[in-house]
């Protein structure tokens, strides 16, 4: 189920304010370009910055969207905190909402130890009945969850189902692959490395990059799993330069600026995020012109 081109959704903001009918408008379009599934309240959803209402909203309105659309899209919420108690309580309120899984985090800030990092997820796992996807982003967190914890968790609960692997290193993701097979997918958290990720048995990614091009980032997937290997390292090629030019900066920030060129929505962020440099934004402009996005 949790394979393919998942996007985390940019969320949309007009005058500061969240704006439901444009998040309506770009979901309705991910599911039509043929995009595997949803994730909501991500970081490049801006989380952090949002109240539990408007999560809410946010949430309700992917999964119903999802739920109208003629295949099966599942959608995975955001709903991890560097507290155990806060992430459990978390967990519970998406599943209410009616998604498939829950993307938690690895605690932030705090840096618990692998033993540490064992606890929270298995706490999560026994006091909820949601799937989990472990979400492992060392960069953001500080934490880095090594494979020999995500098997441990793995072979004690059928209920870790993924691994958002967003630590730049292959090697791993290799041994995650190696350790676990298939009772956990690994997806790619590096839209760049979705490629080498899947050529050592991961088997997706959650993309910042398919908010606009989901087609083209759902077939790198489809390709590689048909065995088109040509095709897919010839759209891995083409996409790496628009990929590079939406990481000069933290994300959302350059996401969210070529949401903004294109018209998806009104590219607008809330602090502590802030618009790109005008330097960063001509080459956002520039890099989606010569790609040749049509919205």
């Amino acid at each position: 189920m949790f394979r393919g081109a998942i996007t985390a959704l940019v969320t949309p903001f007009a005058d500061g304010e969240f704006d439901i009918k444009a998040l309506e408008r770009h979901i309705s379009w991910q599911i039509s370009q043929g995009i595997d599934g949803l994730l909501p309240c991500g970081t490049t959803g801006e989380t952090p910055s949002l109240t539990e209402d408007e999560q809410d909203r946010i949430i309700s309105t992917a999964v119903r969207l999802a739920r109208e659309a003629e295949r099966e899209i599942p959608v995975i919420a955001g709903a991890g905190t560097n507290s155990t108690a806060k992430t459990v309580k978390a967990v519970e309120r998406v599943a209410d909402l009616g998604v498939d899984a829950a993307l938690v985090v690895t605690p932030y800030y705090n840096k618990p130890t692998q033993e540490g990092l064992f606890r929270h997820y298995s706490e999560i796992c026994e006091k909820t009945d949601l799937p989990v996807v472990i979400y492992n982003v060392p960069g953001r967190t500080g934490c880095n969850i090594l494979p020999a914890t995500v098997e441990r968790l793995a072979a004690k609960f059928d209920k870790i189902v993924a691994v958002k692997e967003a630590s730049g290193n292959l090697d791993q993701s290799t041994d995650i692959v190696r350790r676990c097979g298939d009772r956990v997918a690994v997806l790619s958290g590096d839209d760049s490395l979705t490629l080498p990720i899947l050529s050592v048995g991961g088997k997706g990614v959650i993309s910042v990059v398919s908010n606009i091009v989901p087609y083209d980032m759902a077939n790198i997937v489809r390709f590689y799993e048909e065995g088109e290997f040509g095709a897919a390292l010839t759209l891995h090629q083409k996409l790496y330069p628009l990929i590079k030019a939406l990481f000069t900066e933290t994300n959302p920030g350059p996401i969210k600026a070529a949401c903004g060129i294109l018209g998806i929505n009104t590219g607008d962020l809330r602090l502590p995020m802030v618009p790109v440099s005008e330097e960063n934004f001509d080459k956002i402009r520039a890099v989606i012109e010569a790609y040749g996005i049509e919205v």
